[in-house]
């Protein structure tokens, strides 16, 4: 039990850092902000998916062999945050760039690393690794409630970065507290190096070849909501001081739907309906989006994401470790957050940013986004992909043992 708090006290501030950050720099840099166009803003958010595909295989290495996780955590998060707190003093594109580009080198390991260190300490992960890793989803609400606050006190009242600064402070406090972390020594042997590749064989399985597809297409989709909608919230009236507070509705929405509904959905629906639910889930919110009013019900849409995140996500996580075999499972969900959180959202930053500057007019020196364009063109793949998945997506084993998977 000693182990467990600390867990979760781990994964808490793991994404509070996160939190701090990513739901509102759209509207810190967008035309309301610092006036990068959106090809920078694509940049700008496509440099922690690439640092996803790059950085952790090396840091995973080290881990394995030669230093104890927790003190690499401790590393990795102390020199995170003081480049976020650098980032605050930051205004111009370049320096930016660059502080994003350090920050994410060092932050994106640590997210399999923290995932590595509880399924080492949790005597039943499969029962209690979910209990854990919600505290990381209340850690995002909780910062993004707090970074409202700050800003309605005025706590920040002369510093532009603030997000920056309780994202940079969260980090380093991970960095302090990861020394306390249950030790965690270095594997005295390692995985099979070739496991990895040999993983890439399941895409002869025809459902997993267009289950990955649909899913690389979709979270390219995601993008759009993680760049856009707090600048887009601000066109339409919202006050930036509340954005944060706001934008936490969806991950709110996200610990419902994950503890209350898909406990219940999946085993009397199954994986491949449950996987239909939550692709249908992304083109109604875009819908709502895209007509723009009410305020409220653009709002409340913000709710959709728990459906489209764990509906589609979370349950095609179950999905690969079915399809894959016992002594690949780890290798499969490596490919699996490869093409989505790697390729996957790299490709949809840079996409958004490009729709972005195709749909915005320069109109008496200032930037003008047609929003309601924009948001169509992630409605309609993600239509696209509604319609496909379930034509092509035909996995009779899962469906016939949906239950014992649920």
């Amino acid at each position: 039990m000693n182990n467990v708090w600390r867990l979760c006290v781990m994964m808490f501030l793991q994404y509070a850092i996160w939190g701090a950050w990513m739901p509102v720099l759209g509207s810190y840099v967008g035309e309301n902000g610092l006036g990068f166009n959106g090809d920078q803003m694509g940049w700008l958010f496509a440099l922690l998916p690439l640092a996803t595909i790059l950085s952790p295989a090396l840091v995973g290495q080290i881990a394995d062999r030669y230093l104890p996780t927790q003190w690499i955590l401790a590393v990795l998060h102390l020199v995170g945050g003081i480049t976020l707190l650098w980032m605050s003093t930051a205004q111009d594109y370049g320096g930016l760039l660059l502080g994003m580009g350090i920050f994410s080198l060092f932050y994106a390991p640590t997210l399999a690393l923290t995932n590595s260190i509880c399924f080492h300490h949790l005597s039943d992960p499969d029962k209690s690794f979910g209990r854990v890793r919600m505290w990381g989803t209340l850690g995002w609400i909780v910062i993004g409630i707090t970074l409202t606050q700050t800003r309605k006190w005025g706590l920040f009242a002369d510093i532009q970065g603030d997000l920056f600064i309780l994202g940079g402070a969260a980090s380093i406090l991970l960095g302090l507290f990861s020394i306390a972390l249950p030790h965690t020594p270095p594997k005295k042997s390692t995985e099979n190096p070739l496991a990895f590749a040999e993983s890439f064989r399941l895409f002869r399985n025809r459902n997993f070849l267009i289950f990955m597809l649909i899913s690389f297409v979709v979270i390219t989709e995601l993008q759009f909501y993680y760049i856009l909608t707090s600048p887009f919230l601000e066109s339409l009236g919202v006050h930036n001081d509340n954005i944060a507070g706001i934008m936490t509705l969806a991950q709110i929405a996200e610990a419902v739907v994950m503890a209350l509904l898909l406990p219940i959905a999946l085993p009397k629906l199954g994986i491949r309906k449950c996987l239909v639910i939550g692709i249908l889930a992304w083109p109604i919110r875009y819908i709502i989006f895209a007509i723009g009013e009410p305020t409220w019900l653009v709002i409340a849409s913000l709710a959709l994401h728990g459906f489209c995140y764990v509906f589609f996500f979370t349950v095609g996580v179950l999905y690969v470790d079915s399809v894959a075999g016992k002594d690949n499972r780890a290798s499969a969900q490596s490919l699996f957050a490869l093409v989505t959180l790697g390729l996957g959202l790299f490709v949809g930053s840079k996409f958004t940013g490009w729709i972005r500057d195709y749909f915005t007019e320069n109109v008496n020196g200032q930037d003008v986004v047609n929003y309601q364009s924009i948001f169509l063109v992630p409605c309609a793949l993600t239509i696209l992909c509604a319609i496909v998945f379930p034509l092509l997506f035909r996995d009779k084993k899962m469906e016939a043992s949906n239950e014992s998977v649920g």
